[in-house]
């Protein structure tokens, strides 16, 4: 078994792809819009994904902090976080920092839709 996707309501579904994407490398790989008229677009890396669905209509209220995180796989903590501040200027939850004793270097900050995302990478 694995883990295919999670599922995850948005507000604004192209400032989302520029967050995830443009922000943190990732990519799109596919998209389709059901009979109900919500937009559900698959970004992710290699082994998971992200499912965004969007309702142009409304959909439900999100609310900030009613999820923990969501864990990113990046190459550098440091550009990453960079370059989604410089681009995206997300409320950051905690500066990127050396978590010496499991051989990561992680940080977390709020995507546009209130989700909290922890960049996460692999010292060892």
């Amino acid at each position: 078994m694995d883990v295919i996707h999670t599922a995850l309501w948005v507000s604004d579904i192209e400032r989302t792809r520029d967050f995830y994407i443009d922000g943190l490398g990732l990519q799109e790989n596919w998209s389709f819009t059901g009979g109900d008229g919500v937009e559900n677009v698959y970004i992710g890396g290699e082994n998971a994904e992200f499912q965004f669905k969007y309702d142009p209509d409304g959909g439900p209220e999100i609310e900030s902090g009613t999820m923990a995180h969501v864990a990113v796989g990046v190459d550098s903590t440091d550009d990453a976080f960079e370059r989604l501040v410089e681009r995206a200027d997300p409320p950051v939850r905690e500066e990127p920092t050396t978590m010496a004793d499991i051989d990561r270097r992680v940080a977390f900050v709020e995507d546009p839709n209130g989700y909290v995302v922890e960049l996460v990478e692999r010292l060892d």
